[in-house]
């Protein structure tokens, strides 16, 4: 294993998967080799959420290329969207034919580049911005900071949204949630993956966020026959994580005002 500990990608096929990696460990992205636009890992299917928000986004830029499971599902279901995906390293754009991943053309380009300083200058807005940004040392810094996702937040389209995958051993984890919820006026949801130790954020640059409970539920039902992802067990865990969020809120307000 020792030519797989020096950091570059690479690819292994075992069991009728495809799996990117940067070491021996750690899976990178899945790609099932009879199914090559479904989504894989659970924590992909949990970053679509965004949909029951912006079901149809006209731009979707995305931080982190990997094997493409996202853009390649994006592409395949949402007809009308334009997807620009960031990615730093030369050789994972390089395995781009292995995973399946389209051409550049008028639906699809992908920028090798740092994403920070991406979202820093001026460009197209994003109606969605997916964060998903990894190396072999984990999140790199310049993906985590209160500048990055200040600038996230400016690079959104009106009543955008941002979606970030955290991994939840980062013991900086909670540190990268309150920088976000500080970028964002804590309009945010956050979710588990189920079968993964991601974290998942959904940050809001819309005023009315969030949604009512019928609202999301609602939007679950109208988009599950599109959608192979399960948008109705989504929908709740968004609302369970909006319900907490709620709760610690009238927590500390009761409690500041009990000792005022």
């Amino acid at each position: 294993m020792s030519e797989h500990c020096d950091g570059r990608p690479f690819v292994i096929d075992a069991d009728g998967q495809r799996t990117l990696h940067f070491d021996a460990l750690t899976i990178q992205s899945q790609m099932a080799l009879d199914e090559p636009n479904a989504l894989a890992l659970d924590y992909t299917r949990a970053m679509m959420g965004f949909v029951l928000f912006h079901p149809a986004p006209r731009h979707i830029a995305m931080i982190g290329l990997g094997g493409g499971s996202l853009v390649k599902y994006c592409l395949d279901t949402l007809p009308d969207t334009v997807v620009t995906a960031v990615e730093i390293d030369p050789e994972v754009i390089a395995l781009r034919d292995e995973f399946g991943i389209p051409p550049d053309g008028p639906r699809l380009r992908v920028l090798c580049r740092d994403g920070a300083e991406y979202v820093r200058e001026p460009g197209e807005a994003a109606d969605v911005l997916i964060v998903d940004g990894f190396d072999i040392a984990g999140m790199p810094d310049q993906l985590c900071s209160a500048r990055f996702y200040d600038d996230c937040r400016a690079m959104l389209a009106e009543g955008g949204m941002m979606v970030v995958n955290l991994w939840s051993g980062d013991a900086r984890c909670g540190q990268y949630l309150s920088r976000i919820g500080d970028s964002f006026g804590d309009r945010v949801a956050v979710v588990r993956a189920e079968e993964d130790e991601n974290r998942i954020v959904f940050a809001s640059a819309d005023p009315r966020f969030p949604p009512g409970r019928t609202q999301l539920r609602e939007a679950a039902n109208v988009l599950a026959a599109r959608h192979r992802v399960d948008l109705a067990s989504l929908a709740r865990r968004i609302q369970h994580s909006l319900d907490r969020r709620r709760a610690a809120v009238s927590h500390r307000a009761a409690t500041h005002h009990r000792y005022r």
